[in-house]
């Protein structure tokens, strides 16, 4: 499935002084990952592949009937197209770059280094998109006596843009993950031409389609919600009488 590359040290799986980016030393071509490899992910501005796809913004991502697309929006972390075929999911994520220059390198030292203040442990393997890397994260963040699992993170560096991938459930070992990784290399990136800062996320929305059907139903809730408290009375009508007893 991997081949490993790297080890790092015995038990905390840090990156040794030659895996480092930031060393000064600098990675020899063999080591450094190959930008989209086997043709994909795909920019907006180049001849991809015909493909069912839809349009989420930033990201135009692959559909089909083995898997199921979801758009989520978080308040903290920003939005993400999560990818799920049976107990296996791919978590999608654009950021804007340089035009020049990988962001994969330094990303992946990142990464290492929260995992292992969190108590997981790392180790970068060949994959089918170059240099991945393999975690073992604590089942509940912070908290390593929850026990751990496996998530598999893999990056794509293209004109202007980063795309990040999170593997999670069997598909992190590379067990049944083609469907998943096919996924992967057959999304399109629509960068845009407006300036955006480097490590920014690129701008995800929903369908125009969709994005009406919400819009409508938000629109049906509200004035459910306004006719509770709005007496339906009519200034013609005839109120209620009340009969007096002394």
């Amino acid at each position: 499935m991997f081949r490993r590359r790297k080890s790092g040290s015995d038990d905390t799986g840090e990156l040794d002084e030659q895996q480092t980016p930031d060393s000064g030393d600098e990675l020899v071509a063999e080591d450094r990952p190959e930008p989209r490899a086997d043709g994909g992910p795909w920019d907006a501005t180049e001849a991809f592949p015909e493909r069912d796809r839809v349009d989420l913004g930033s990201l135009w991502v692959p559909v089909g009937a083995d898997f199921e697309i979801q758009l989520v929006m978080h308040e903290q972390n920003g939005a993400w197209v999560t990818a799920r075929h049976g107990e296996s999911e791919l978590q999608l994520q654009a950021f804007a770059a340089s035009r020049s220059g990988s962001l994969w390198d330094d990303v992946r030292a990142e990464i290492s280094a929260e995992v292992q203040a969190a108590g997981g442990t790392t180790q970068e393997m060949d994959g089918p998109f170059g240099i991945a890397l393999i975690a073992r994260v604590p089942a509940e963040p912070g908290k390593p006596e929850s026990g751990m699992r496996t998530v598999r993170f893999v990056g794509a560096d293209g004109p202007r843009w980063f795309l990040r991938g999170l593997f999670g459930g069997p598909a992190a070992d590379g067990i049944d993950a083609e469907v998943l990784e096919d996924v992967f290399r057959n999304v399109v990136v629509s960068r845009g031409e407006h300036p955006v800062p480097p490590r920014d996320l690129l701008q995800l929305r929903l369908p125009p389609d969709a994005q009406q059907a919400l819009e409508a139903q938000a629109a049906a809730a509200a004035e459910q919600e306004q006719s509770r408290f709005t007496p339906d009375l009519n200034p013609f009508e005839r109120g209620p009488e009340f009969t007096e007893t002394r």
